[in-house]
């Protein structure tokens, strides 16, 4: 259809000229968007904040452990180590070290995941 159209256009120099400009930057712009669509760029994904978790407990830290950690509902490597600001390993040996003094009792033990307690007078 718009070969019958050119003649017709080249004619009328003065508003034929600024619609063609414009057929023609909206072509450009159609296959700009087509180039765009089929080139796909992964994305990264959520990118996390690195936790900067203790490997070892300072005094600040264990005092801390041995005060308000036996007051908690729930008690499981996973909270220590968001809340103590510690890594998984070290809420681990944290929680063995709760049970043997006696501050904290187990509820369920599985391979990966234990939930531990507060001590409740029983």
């Amino acid at each position: 259809g718009r070969e019958a159209n050119m003649p017709k256009k080249a004619g009328g120099a003065g508003g034929g000229g600024k619609s063609k400009q414009i057929q023609q930057s909206k072509a450009a712009q159609k296959k700009a968007t087509k180039g765009k669509a089929k080139k796909k760029k992964w994305s990264k994904g959520k990118t996390k904040d690195k936790l900067n978790n203790q490997v070892l407990f300072d005094e600040a830290t264990y005092e801390k452990l041995i005060k308000e950690v036996p007051q908690y509902k729930l008690i499981t490597p996973s909270v220590l180590s968001e809340r103590l600001r510690i890594n998984g390993s070290l809420a681990r040996q944290a929680i063995k070290e709760l049970m043997a003094k006696g501050l904290i009792r187990q509820v369920s033990a599985h391979g990966s995941q234990s939930i531990y307690t507060r001590a409740t007078a029983t």
